[in-house]
């Protein structure tokens, strides 16, 4: 599903509609900030005060989209690539970036945000946003959830057992999977709940879409997928190098493709934004980055592999002091 193709003009469709005016241009700017967060993350990486970071660069469109069809009462539940999609709901930025200093807490209140910790392991995220939407709806509650996962988390078994409780509890939970075109391994099962398919570099089609089916799942229409093609054109983290596995004319292909040029050729082509209001986007996103910047500027550098130092310094004591517990009930057996 299409509604604005790569030359910024309107596709039309049976079933869905553009956002309004003011919407298109939130998705825009929404994504002019993410974008230019992703750039600074990776140079604070790169400087050594993040351990790594996981970019987002090119899916911008899918995150931003999806997060503003949220609805003031519903929760998100983002992996650790979705940091874009986390800023966007309303998450500190320097908070984000938690889980990437080494700090084992999430960094931010997931209550206040209505955003759970960003989750590393694969998929693990699918059955909390299940079981959180099943005790708000036995409690009353008018809540659905948002779960973000990349397409390389569909093979995992966790996807597949949220699925499948959701089916059944009839939970309202929207899975939005950003096939990003970088996992190995895609298989697709019947998990009897609806099912769209979407262009995830047309933010208007995935904000459409993500809030059709949220809609619906609160309605008692049940959980859905929505699977957004998208591209990611950086590599996996900062550390990897760059393109690996792609080809030059494959990269190419989905640079024309770009979410955000898609986007600011729509608003100049129907004269909802001039280069005045643009260039207000792009000073936001640069006070974004610019805060970020100096937040971190005042702390110290990271080793990252200090981060594991006070872990390793545990596990000794701790599994002497199991094998005299052990020992101790063996001779009171």
């Amino acid at each position: 599903m299409r509604l604005v193709d790569r030359y910024g003009g309107r596709r039309e469709h049976s079933s869905f509609t553009a956002p309004d005016h003011a919407v298109l241009a939130e998705l825009h700017r929404a994504m002019v900030i993410g974008r230019r967060f992703n750039q600074q993350a990776g140079t604070l990486a790169r400087q050594g005060r993040l351990a790594v970071y996981p970019s987002s660069t090119g899916q911008e469109a899918s995150q931003v989209g999806g997060v503003l069809a949220l609805g003031e009462r519903d929760w998100l539940f983002p992996t650790y690539r979705d940091s874009v999609a986390m800023i966007t709901h309303g998450v500190d930025p320097v908070e984000t970036l938690t889980l990437f200093r080494g700090d084992w807490r999430s960094g931010y209140d997931p209550h206040r945000y209505r955003c759970a910790p960003q989750c590393t392991p694969l998929a693990t995220n699918a059955s909390h946003a299940v079981g959180l939407t099943y005790a708000a709806r036995r409690k009353g509650r008018d809540v659905a959830a948002l779960v973000l996962m990349g397409d390389g988390a569909t093979s995992e078994g966790d996807a597949h057992e949220a699925y499948d409780f959701a089916a059944v509890w009839n939970t309202p939970v929207v899975f939005l999977v950003q096939n990003n075109r970088w996992a190995t391994s895609v298989p697709s099962h019947r998990h009897g709940m609806r099912g769209y398919h979407v262009d995830g570099n047309d933010a208007a089609a995935v904000h459409a879409v993500v809030a059709h089916a949220l809609a619906e799942a609160r309605a008692g229409g049940g959980p859905a997928i929505v699977e957004a093609l998208t591209y990611r054109v950086d590599p996996h983290t900062d550390s990897d190098a760059p393109q690996r596995y792609r080809d030059d004319g494959e990269v190419e292909y989905w640079v024309e493709r770009d979410p955000l040029m898609r986007m600011e050729m729509l608003l100049r082509n129907e004269q909802i934004v001039d280069d005045g209001l643009l260039g207000i986007y792009e000073r936001d996103a640069e006070r974004v980055a610019t805060a970020v910047r100096d937040r971190m500027a005042g702390e110290d550098r990271l080793d990252p592999a200090s981060l594991f130092t006070d872990v390793y310094a545990q596990v000794p004591p701790v599994l002497e002091r199991q094998r005299h517990e052990l020992a101790e009930e063996l001779r009171e057996a």
